[in-house]
């Protein structure tokens, strides 16, 4: 099977880029987006065409989630106008897609951790243009999937663990929000997850056309519980205060509860998911052996 894996600079990327070499079956194509820019409908045909690609996992996206608020028309191409791209373009080779969306189809404002029925409520351009790219897949007739994914990170690329590694050896102290309320997801869980839905070959009645996962770690967090944990775990001698979001304000408002119910996608491929700490462990023991 070729598979073509977009936004290979990324963090998820990076971490299928880890693991490829256990997939024996999976003759993997990454991309970055000067290699193939998804925005041009005529690359992407071109590139599936030449490259016999079967399968899709687009982890390209526009995630700068402040910065959109300003460059909508950016974030729009890339996270809607570039699935359909890659949707227009699988459909026509009969192909598979997995699409990677985000928490924040949601607004936040639940409970109860969100299932995939749930009502989709966006609160900014990033929601807004993630929900659009999933109505792209949606909308089609392809085998595809989407996977809505919470606070990723990992040991490559920028993200919040990272930060608060960089801030907390430069600080003795930081204000970290804590009433935002969700569940840090290790890419690294993502990616091996994304190549075992691949992999699966048990008879079930699954109907892949337009499905709707959720995945995250397990387990419950707020921001200033994953800065805590980070510093711990990263041995780093600094002290974390709990603010308000009040106190912290952004250009793009954030879900104050973003909890993913992931019942479905352990259910439908007999996944077992790990404990957010203890995937937050194994990152930052990756990141010290990469120092």
């Amino acid at each position: 099977m070729n598979i073509l894996v977009t936004g290979s600079n990324g963090q998820l990327s990076s971490e299928i880029k880890d693991i490829a070499a256990d997939y024996k079956n999976f003759n993997f194509f990454f991309t970055s987006s000067l290699e193939l820019d998804i925005c041009n409908s005529s690359q992407v045909n071109i590139f599936i065409n030449e490259n016999n690609i079967h399968t899709v996992i687009n982890c390209a996206a526009y995630t700068a989630v402040d910065k959109a608020e300003q460059d909508a028309e950016v974030a729009e191409k890339v996270n809607s106008e570039g699935v359909q791209n890659l949707v227009n373009a699988i459909a026509k080779v009969g192909g598979k897609l997995i699409h990677i969306s985000t928490d924040y189809v949601f607004d936040g404002n639940g409970f109860l951790p969100y299932q995939e029925s749930d009502k989709v409520n966006p609160i900014g351009v990033y929601g807004n243009t993630k929900r659009s790219g999933e109505l792209a897949v949606f909308n089609s007739d392809i085998d595809g999937i989407v996977i809505r994914t919470s606070w990723l990170y990992s040991a490559y690329g920028n993200n919040f663990v990272k930060t608060m590694l960089r801030l907390g050896n430069e600080r003795d102290e930081l204000g970290v929000i804590f009433d935002q309320v969700g569940t840090p997801t290790n890419a690294s869980d993502l990616a091996k997850t994304c190549l075992d839905i691949l992999s699966y070959d048990k008879e079930t009645n699954i109907n892949s056309k337009g499905n709707m996962y959720h995945f995250s770690n397990e387990g419950v967090a707020s921001w200033y519980d994953f800065a805590v944990a980070i510093m711990k775990l990263g041995n780093v001698d600094c002290k974390v205060k709990p603010i308000e979001t009040k106190d912290y304000p952004t250009p793009a408002k954030r879900p104050h509860f973003s909890v993913l119910n992931k019942s479905k996608i352990k259910t439908d491929f007999e996944i077992e998911i790990p404990y957010w700490r203890d995937s937050l462990a194994t990152c930052i023991s990756k990141l010290h052996k990469k120092i």
